[in-house]
């Protein structure tokens, strides 16, 4: 009897250690595809023959891909939290950091993220570079230039989250960012991109959902500038992500000549009046999508976003679609399913 009950306790404790093995997080070199792979807020560079993508979570997720199918796991931009984010944003813990975007210029790649609390705009962007993504090089080091724009209730009427970098036709650099409160924001960046070029004060709004100051919640957020065909494509995403099944995410697009905008839809509605034309929006297999970001890699655009999978109870799931343009240069996505 002793024996049965000392071997019941031991298949016990093994079938515990299976499913702590199973529900556990991805780890540093594991391999996920499309299908299973968990992601929110992703953005995407290459750098020769490998695929880098930066997403939400713990210390800012990394993955690495030479296909854009099969993913292996990196290891996180920050072990620990930067020590200014703590200081800066109260209610900020646990090292999860938010909507990052990689850019890259004369030698670095430029890594900007959101710190924030959720549901307020007690939020700040910062900033992190490094020479190479290739975690085997010796020259592989994140350095952190701490914060450059804050986010303060009751003084500032937007939210500094979603940061997107995006250089004009003369090589100046801007950053789109923001989330609710007053909409999506666009300020001139210093040519070294460390800082802002203009008077946080004064910088426009360039798209919202409210057709006035007064009109109930402004669910907008994500914004992502891409340079195509003459024009500035400004995305965005509308209504509630981070609800699993009851994420309502869809995205919207508008365009401009200018950098600053006005950035109109199809119908010549401003994005900054509560414009936008629909871009992608859920379905059955999907609860909403959003948060995306544009690249081109040989030759072909790509819209890069997560989902809300339907058949996983509203799971966050990464997905890349060809982008493709109408003959009025709008743009369609190629598949969607």
């Amino acid at each position: 009897m002793v024996r049965n009950f000392i071997l019941s306790v031991l298949l016990l404790a093994g079938l515990g250690a299976v499913h702590a093995q199973q529900t556990k997080g991805p780890q540093v070199g594991d391999l996920r595809t499309l299908d299973n792979m968990t992601v929110h807020d992703p953005v995407m560079v290459r750098q020769g023959n490998t695929y880098y993508l930066f997403s939400t979570g713990q210390g800012i997720s990394v993955w690495s891909s030479p296909d854009l199918q099969t993913w292996k796991k990196e290891a996180p931009v920050f072990a620990s939290a930067p020590e200014w984010a703590t200081q800066a944003v109260a209610g900020f813990k646990d090292n999860h950091i938010w909507a990052p975007d990689i850019s890259f210029h004369k030698g670095n790649y430029y890594l900007y993220y959101s710190i924030s609390a959720f549901g307020k705009n007690t939020s700040a962007i910062g900033l992190a570079t490094n020479t190479t993504l290739n975690p085997q090089d010796k020259n592989f080091k994140w350095v952190d230039h701490g914060k450059v724009i804050v986010s303060v209730p009751g003084q500032t009427n937007w939210n500094a989250i979603d940061p997107n970098l995006f250089l004009d036709e003369k090589g100046t650099p801007w950053l789109a960012f923001g989330s609710f409160w007053g909409g999506l924001k666009l300020v001139k960046m210093h040519q070294n991109r460390l800082r802002v070029a203009q008077d946080l004060s004064e910088i426009p709004t360039i798209a919202s959902r409210r057709k006035n100051v007064t009109q109930g919640a402004n669910a907008i957020e994500a914004p992502f500038v891409f340079r195509k065909n003459g024009y500035y494509y400004l995305f965005a995403s509308i209504d509630y992500c981070c609800k699993g099944a009851k994420s309502d995410y869809k995205m919207i697009v508008g365009r401009s000549k200018n950098a600053q905008g006005p950035y109109v839809d199809k119908n010549g509605l401003a994005l900054e009046a509560g414009g936008g034309t629909m871009l992608l929006e859920g379905n059955e297999k999907w609860h909403g999508v959003g948060h995306n970001a544009v690249y081109t890699f040989d030759n072909i655009d790509y819209l890069v976003f997560h989902g809300y999978d339907a058949t996983q109870n509203g799971r966050a799931k990464l997905r890349i679609e060809k982008l493709t343009w109408d003959p009025e240069q709008w743009p369609v996505v190629a598949v969607a399913q």
